[in-house]
């Protein structure tokens, strides 16, 4: 059932995929398995206040899921003009300035992408906190492992925009990016480690 496909890429000397496109991956698994609590509290009788506010909830998620599996491609496609730049000539005053003018373009890229998995991840997070909150308590391990899951992606995401940051020559650029991800990384690194607090609680009462 398990697809390799990706682990194994992911496992080979291959740039690509990289920790980018893991973190995505590992956002898109914590979207899937919030929507699985999701899914089994929908139709229950006992949850039919939150019936609606599920079904909401089970949207955003799909949506969630899909944007990031494109985004591991996505990541993918920033990381090669990057790769390319780095690995342009320099012998010359010409070269060089090229070489400058390509790396600082692709490191718009390399940046943006892995700030959209964060901001991807941290709508994970709050689903599974409803999840958590809400869903079928038969399922709330799940709720709380899917918070840990979009807690790593965004981490491993942020890291990214850190490596990219540095290389910026515009340091106005770089520290919006870099702000950005600090938001996005305090933020949902709270939420998940809120849904880790409250899931154990439950499951050791």
């Amino acid at each position: 059932m398990v697809d390799t496909e990706f682990l194994d890429a992911l496992a080979s000397k291959a740039p690509t995929p990289g920790g980018g496109g893991a973190a995505a991956y590992a956002g898109a698994l914590a979207a899937a398995l919030a929507s699985m609590v999701g899914n089994l509290t929908v139709g229950k009788k006992k949850y039919a206040d939150v019936e609606d506010a599920m079904q909401d909830e089970l949207i955003e998620l799909n949506v969630a899921r899909a944007r990031l599996v494109e985004l591991v491609d996505a990541d993918a496609e920033a990381f090669a003009p990057l790769a390319a730049a780095y690995g342009m000539p320099r012998d010359t005053p010409e070269q060089q300035a090229a070489k400058d003018a390509a790396l600082q373009e692709a490191l718009v890229a390399a940046c943006e992408v892995p700030l959209e998995i964060m901001r991807q991840c941290v709508l994970v997070t709050e689903s599974c906190d409803f999840m958590a909150r809400r869903g079928s308590v038969m399922a709330v391990s799940d709720a709380g492992a899917a918070a840990v899951l979009a807690k790593a992606a965004l981490q491993a995401a942020s890291l990214n925009v850190v490596i990219n940051v540095a290389s910026m020559d515009d340091a106005e650029r770089a520290a919006r990016y870099a702000d950005a991800a600090d938001m996005l990384l305090t933020a949902g690194g709270a939420q998940a480690d809120a849904v880790f607090a409250h899931v154990t609680g439950v499951l050791r009462a």
